[in-house]
């Protein structure tokens, strides 16, 4: 797999920082690019499968307008990263990775990762949370990045621990979801533990 720093005709890491670059990164079975309005198509199914908005706590409705419009102006972000998720073999969009949050004095941001129905269960999100990691991590030089993942999601908890993502506590009825009160993990992986990580390979 690999990661991008940032590259040598931008030297200003304050600039790379701000999530400016938008990077292609290329592993095994899937690569993150920038996506564009023609993606809608491909992940609409991620904004109308119920169960996938039930695991997310996604509570709005999107239509194809304000998705093409949402996806068309990610290129102009200089203060979160959004990438979309291809699937090498078959050449499909099916998901999206992003970075946001950005907590510059801190060096920390969040991480939210989304897939279509189709494009779980094959070891594809794993993948691409570890390649958005190695370039906050080793391109963007940021120290921890973190997320919430809800109490009834176990697949997506399995896969952040995988990844090396530690559990710092929770949120208590985060999320009100069909009349239920809802648990939230906060979780984080920080720039040690990541090269820690890498080192034993």
């Amino acid at each position: 797999m690999t990661s991008a720093p940032c590259p040598a005709q931008n030297p200003s890491m304050t600039e790379c920082t701000r999530f400016s670059y938008k990077p292609t990164l290329t592993g095994d079975l899937v690569v993150l690019r920038p996506p564009a309005e023609d993606d809608v198509a491909a992940l609409s199914p991620m904004f109308q499968d119920p169960e996938t908005a039930r695991l997310t706590g996604m509570h709005t409705v999107f239509g194809e307008a304000a998705l093409r419009r949402w996806y068309g102006s990610r290129g102009e972000q200089d203060d979160r990263l959004d990438l979309v998720v291809v699937e090498r073999a078959t050449g499909a969009v099916v998901g999206e990775v992003v970075l946001n949050e950005w907590d510059e004095p801190n060096e920390s941001c969040a991480f939210r990762i989304c897939f279509t129905p189709a494009g779980t269960g094959r070891g594809l999100g794993t993948e691409a949370t570890r390649l958005i990691l190695g370039h906050a991590f080793e391109g963007l030089g940021l120290h921890r990045v973190w997320l919430e993942v809800y109490a009834f999601n176990p697949r997506a908890r399995h896969i952040y621990e995988k990844a090396g993502f530690r559990a710092e506590g929770v949120l208590r009825g985060a999320l009100l979801w069909a009349g239920e009160r809802v648990d939230a993990t906060v979780m984080s992986i920080l720039a040690p533990e990541w090269a820690a990580r890498q080192a034993v390979g």
